[in-house]
């Protein structure tokens, strides 16, 4: 479901209704084979960064607590979406992205883990890049946090890529986990930079 779902918002939010801006797409590799992260204040940055990506299909990270009811399981399933328990994170959290990333798959992900504007980055993306051996490319959202909002006559929004970030140059150097703590803090600044270019924009 999830390319005729993007296909059509991709139609009517970014061609019809010109309500995306996507800034400096070019860092996306050619591969589909990466990671994207993004803020997260609000649940319209799920669609944005999808229709930011398309075509390129994204597999998103989603906590487990949603795929409780069963209509919303088989949605979020269909939709390219995998479970994922935050609290008490197993193997199997590593697992699921890093074959999705062999498979030639993009995961995405908000490393912030909170909807909380300012939430320091967490571990989980640079892990599963360093596992993956796949680059992470930031980006930054900056618009609406409502999907009512979306629609309304003379609103844009806007998400801003980054530089990806190399796991592979950060292992040349550094032990595993320290490598993955570097790429964190740099993950962290460059986002933190995204969203600092887009305020001065907007």
């Amino acid at each position: 479901m999830y390319k005729p779902i993007a296909t059509i918002l991709y139609i009517v939010i970014k061609i019809l209704f010109r309500k995306v801006k996507v800034i400096d797409k070019d860092y996306l590799p050619k591969d589909s084979r990466y990671v994207v992260t993004c803020t997260h204040t609000s649940m319209v940055e799920i669609v944005i960064l999808a229709m930011a990506v398309y075509p390129n299909e994204i597999h998103y990270m989603a906590k487990q607590e949603l795929f409780k009811n069963r209509f919303l399981k088989w949605f979020f399933t269909n939709t390219n979406a995998f479970p994922v328990n935050r609290e008490n994170p197993g193997p199997s959290t590593l697992k699921i992205p890093v074959k999705l990333l062999n498979q030639g798959k993009t995961i995405g992900m908000f490393p912030a883990g909170s909807r909380q504007a300012g939430a320091p980055v967490k571990r989980g993306a640079a892990t599963i890049a360093v596992l993956g051996k796949a680059p992470i490319v930031p980006a930054s959202y900056q618009g609406v946090t409502t999907f009512k909002e979306l629609f309304k006559p003379g609103i844009k929004t806007f998400i801003k890529f980054g530089e990806p970030i190399n796991p592979m140059s950060y292992l040349a150097d550094y032990k595993k986990n320290e490598a993955i703590d570097k790429i964190t803090v740099e993950l962290e600044q460059r986002m933190n930079q995204l969203s600092h270019d887009l305020n001065q924009l907007t």
